[in-house]
């Protein structure tokens, strides 16, 4: 295969030109251009690269597919059926909104990292947060990167493209005196229940509102983590397995907590008998959509001081003060699902200080007790 640079009339970029032999069925030459954003050196280092992907048989075919048309399909083939529906809708918003209308002309072979740079750069400008700009650049390169191993292009442009900083905000917990007073507050509404069984057990809001009656164990103080609950733009509510197997779990319950859904449950009872029905063990523990339980959640911490504490600060808190009391980590692993004990320590890192600060004053006693039991002895 033979390759040359050319450069582009009235620009200081350079195309590089590969000669890709004859087409069979109609007796032409089949060439590939490429675009290079950069110098001549640039131009000759690319090149360079390009001969030898073509030599190893790495070197994507010419495709006339573009940006747009691949990203669609990813969402199909990739996000829907891998990810929560949630997930892969949030990712199907944001690339019809935004990624297609600023990239998906561009043919997908021809894609550069200056292209994505510029796009960053616009979305920026024109209003979007730094950590919205970073989640397009990380959308962008896992679909760039599954086009890569389908051999569709040679390399990902994503993998040479700064994306923009911003800085991590701080998690929200809520201590042991502000839980009590907002459970006080909450005792006197419907989502008492729901967010008692948030705040002792740390799951998440899908999975508290997938719970059947039969996922929990009363007598022996289980809730078994089967599935999550996912309500759409378009309506519709889905039920989806866990995401992980580490996800698919039991939790223990506290004495305090097997009370209080004991109680609700009773009053369940209670209510469909006034209504000539039994209560099923296949019903949903909670029947509540999630948007109305998120803004609940909310109204009632405002109301109690608490403004910038979410739902999801529940499950942080949860994990938090049990690191506090010295649980070990990978029970608080446990009891949230994470995929590895790593995810969990560098979720809650912050609370490691206190941790190793009394790591250490529990070896130094250890030490001097034993030393000083010695010295007694002799």
């Amino acid at each position: 295969m033979r390759g040359r640079i050319i450069k582009r009339k009235g620009s200081s970029n350079y195309t590089i030109v590969l000669q890709l032999g004859l087409d069979q069925s109609t007796g032409r030459r089949k060439q590939q251009w490429i675009a290079v954003e950069g110098n001549k050196r640039e131009a000759e280092r690319q090149l360079a690269e390009l001969l030898h992907d073509q030599a190893q048989g790495v070197l994507a075919k010419p495709s006339k597919v573009t940006v747009g048309q691949w990203l669609i399909q990813w969402l199909k083939d990739y996000a829907w059926p891998s990810l929560s529906p949630r997930t892969a809708e949030g990712y199907e918003h944001m690339i019809r909104k935004y990624v297609i209308p600023g990239l998906g002309n561009h043919k997908l072979t021809d894609l550069t990292p200056e292209h994505l740079q510029r796009y960053y750069s616009e979305r920026l400008t024109n209003g979007l947060s730094a950590r919205t700009v970073r989640h397009h650049h990380v959308t962008l390169h896992i679909a760039l990167k599954t086009a890569v191993k389908r051999g569709m292009i040679i390399r990902n442009p994503a993998d040479a493209v700064d994306p923009p900083r911003f800085t991590q905000p701080e998690m929200q917990t809520i201590g042991e005196a502000d839980l009590t007073r907002f459970l006080d507050a909450a005792q006197k509404t419907e989502y008492y229940p729901l967010f008692y069984l948030a705040l002792f057990t740390g799951m998440r809001r899908s999975e508290l509102l997938a719970l059947r009656w039969s996922d929990v164990d009363l007598i022996l103080c289980q809730a078994h983590v089967t599935r999550s609950l996912h309500h759409l733009r378009t309506g519709e509510t889905v039920f989806r397995p866990t995401k992980t197997v580490k996800g698919r779990r039991s939790v223990a319950l506290s004495p305090s907590t097997v009370q209080v859904l004991r109680d609700y449950k009773a009053e369940q009872e209670t209510a469909r008998l006034h209504a000539g029905k039994l209560l099923q063990d296949d019903e949903l523990v909670f029947s509540l959509l999630p948007d109305t339980v998120t803004h609940a959640w909310l109204k009632l911490a405002r109301k109690v001081g608490l403004k910038d504490i979410h739902l999801h600060s529940a499950r942080h808190s949860h994990a938090s003060l049990l690191l506090r009391q010295g649980v070990h980590p990978k029970v608080v692993q446990e009891r949230l699902g994470h995929s590895s004990i790593q995810v969990t320590l560098d979720t809650y890192s912050h609370v490691a200080p206190g941790l190793q600060e009394a790591a250490a004053k529990g070896f130094d006693d250890f030490i001097h007790t034993r030393e000083s039991a010695k010295q007694t002895t002799n």
